[in-house]
């Protein structure tokens, strides 16, 4: 499964809001340059993610955003499903009969379900919080 560059924004976006905590309200214009991501871009992920409940914003001069809920452990797959979808390795194993000749008989099915079962496990047990603590510590 490869993430989109939508996806991988909307995670450095989150990131950067929940290691900047004590910064809050933090400008999108400061979550764009310390993230590396295009500042129109990331408005609309912010807007994106506010509406599926993982940020909230302050609207004026001194307005920007902060986590809807700042004592929630937010995973990164709770995040990728939002933005992207369901995590498997392929079409067909959303989409169910009509889409594989094979359907109910693929040799593959056993293994894609193994994969799938575990990019959810690592996706889902490492919230944003462990990535932060996680983090190298430039010297």
């Amino acid at each position: 499964m490869i993430l989109s560059q939508k996806c991988q924004y909307a995670l450095r976006a989150v990131y950067e809001i929940t290691l900047r905590q004590s910064e809050w309200p933090l400008k999108s214009g400061e979550i764009a340059r310390a993230q590396a991501i295009p500042p129109r871009f990331l408005e609309n992920i912010l807007a994106q993610l506010k509406q599926g409940g993982f940020v909230d914003s302050k609207r004026g001069k001194d307005g920007g955003y902060m986590l809807a809920d700042p004592e929630r452990e937010i995973t990164v797959g709770e995040i990728i499903r939002f933005i992207q979808g369901p995590l498997v390795p392929v079409h067909c194993m959303i989409e169910g009969p009509g889409v594989c000749e094979l359907h109910g008989s693929c040799p593959f099915h056993s293994m894609w379900d193994r994969a799938r079962k575990a990019v959810i496990d690592v996706y889902d047990t490492t919230s944003i919080r462990d990535l932060i603590a996680e983090r190298p510590i430039p010297s």
